[in-house]
């Protein structure tokens, strides 16, 4: 477990920031653009929690914001040998079993929904429209990710679990719109 004694270490005021091996980059590289975008992300989902009364869902998205700290782990840990993102003891890693279990609660909550006629607008219950929030703030996480990848190695698996995430807020949202049937349809060009 970690274990923090002191919140300020004094040692970012040069503008760098520690990584887990011990080597320091810019507070603005893209790799800690990327770990302050799943920052934000697991702390929207947490505000979106708020809205939440289903005990069993608020346990599973739980179970994500965990998987957050561990992908933002990953991300803080740079590959040992260039592409090397086995997991250990002492290096958290996203993992497949991760990526699989968003997975089956995609393919679980579509199941329930009706299928889509049009694409649709952010809102609906209150809980539904943090999530979609949650949702958006997500792909940017992506598209971070992907960004920082352009200048080091990124674990597959941790790209994989943000992409089934976003996905899987997508359907989440529709199913707390009473399952779809609060859904609020787009209309292509209702307004001009």
């Amino acid at each position: 477990m970690v274990k923090l004694n002191k919140i300020y270490t004094k040692t970012g005021d040069d503008g760098t920031t520690g990584l887990v091996d011990g080597s320091r980059i810019a507070k603005n590289d893209p790799r800690m653009a990327a770990i302050g975008d799943v920052d934000e992300l697991n702390s929207a989902l947490g505000v979106a929690i708020c809205e939440i009364g289903d005990d069993a869902l608020v346990q599973q998205l739980r179970i994500i914001q965990n998987d957050l700290f561990d992908l933002g782990a990953d991300l803080a840990t740079p590959a040992a040998d260039g592409d090397d993102f086995t997991p250990s003891d002492m290096i958290l890693r996203i993992v497949p079993s991760q990526v699989e279990r968003l997975e089956k609660a995609i393919d679980a909550a579509t199941a329930e929904l009706d299928p889509l006629t049009s694409f649709i607008l952010p809102g609906g219950s209150k809980a539904a429209a943090a999530i979609h929030l949650v949702r958006a703030v997500a792909r940017r996480t992506e598209r971070t990710c992907v960004a920082a990848g352009r200048d080091m190695s990124i674990n597959p698996q941790a790209l994989a679990y943000v992409n089934r995430l976003s996905d899987y807020l997508f359907v989440l949202g529709r199913a707390l719109n009473n399952g779809g049937a609060d859904d609020i349809l787009w209309v292509p060009g209702a307004s001009r």
